[in-house]
């Protein structure tokens, strides 16, 4: 999810009307600066990704603050209207927020949909249950001075050490 300024990787994303522009409900984490943005700005982007999507993305703007780095300088980006988003996307939907509605962890924004487009129709999009069966799967590589890594298949976060310990999850 982009607006002017940032932008995050959102989980709970759901259809909620079926007109011809319908609603849509995104659940923002308030601890995300993302959140702030958001009621700032009324327009949104929401961009799919595809489960091949390159691990920099998701750990770019999945585990990263606009406020300790600019996301938009570390991956490419494409202009959707005047906002910016990742270029390694499949499709997008430009959304107008209506409404907000808070609880304690929270935002969930009420959007309008008003245009969309389908870049890449034969990749599969990446779902949050994808993501939560496959952020745990690892790559073991060698470093060049001959340390051993391991690294995320999702997100690319990588773990220095000979074995991942059994209790260990992907940040």
């Amino acid at each position: 999810l982009t607006t002017n300024g940032g932008g995050c990787v959102v989980d709970a994303v759901s259809q909620i009307s079926s007109e011809e522009y319908p609603l849509f409900s995104i659940a923002v984490m308030k601890e995300n600066n993302t959140n702030e943005l958001v009621h700032l700005n009324d327009d949104v982007v929401l961009s799919i990704l595809s489960k091949d999507v390159d691990g920099r993305v998701i750990e770019t703007f999945g585990m990263h603050s606009m406020k300790e780095l600019n996301k938009f300088d570390e991956v490419e980006t494409l202009e959707v209207g005047d906002i910016r988003v990742p270029s390694d996307i499949i499709g997008y939907m430009e959304l107008k927020v209506e409404d907000r509605l808070e609880n304690e962890t929270h935002t969930v924004l009420i959007c309008r949909y008003e245009h969309g487009k389908v870049l890449e129709e034969e990749k599969e999009e990446l779902t949050y249950n994808y993501y939560r069966k496959h952020k745990d799967d690892y790559i073991q590589v060698m470093t060049e001075t001959n340390k051993k890594a391991w690294v995320c298949t999702m997100c690319g976060y990588v773990y220095y050490g000979d074995e991942i310990p059994e209790d260990f999850s992907c940040p």
